[in-house]
């Protein structure tokens, strides 16, 4: 899929106006190799807890784009260099973190796309606290099971259908 946010965001000014179509303020870091990727939303919320992440990461991506609502959290990593390798293996076309990322490099090696806050060196709690296919708030974007996200150079776009 080629796309560019900008030319996105110029061909649906009736969406922008009406809500469902948003762009995340402009606050996420780029990691890992595809600086573009879009698909359907996985959502998950939780709190310094990576375990639901790993869950969701296990199954089959089928090309949807894993958007965790992390509370904004910079006090640990709720993505390291071996859940990334697990999403690229599994077919996830990215991962968006309201968050922090730890093993940058490890996820800049990774053919996929990850967006997050920050980095941090500490992981996270393993409690499995939190809950899959929610409907989120990330980064004060409201973000549904099913709608679509696009990420770029220029920012991240999450809109409640497929855009054409």
């Amino acid at each position: 899929m080629t796309f560019a946010t900008c030319d996105l965001c110029d061909a649906n000014e009736d969406k922008l106006a009406d809500g469902s179509l948003a762009v995340l303020p402009p606050v996420f870091r780029p990691f890992g190799k595809q600086t573009a990727f879009a698909g359907p939303a996985v959502t998950l919320k939780t709190f310094e807890d990576n375990t639901l992440v790993r869950t969701a990461l296990e199954q089959p991506g089928q090309g949807q784009v894993l958007v965790v609502d992390g509370g904004g959290s910079l006090r640990c990593a709720l993505l390291g260099g071996n859940l990334a390798q697990l999403a690229e293996q599994n077919g996830w076309a990215g991962v968006i973190i309201d968050g922090c990322v730890r093993d940058s490099v490890e996820i800049n090696a990774c053919n996929i796309g990850v967006r997050a806050l920050a980095t941090n060196p500490r992981k996270s709690a393993k409690q499995g606290a939190g809950t899959l296919h929610a409907r989120i708030s990330i980064a004060g974007v409201t973000v549904a099971p099913g709608y679509w996200i696009y990420a770029d150079a220029d920012g991240v776009l999450a809109a409640t259908d497929r855009l054409d």
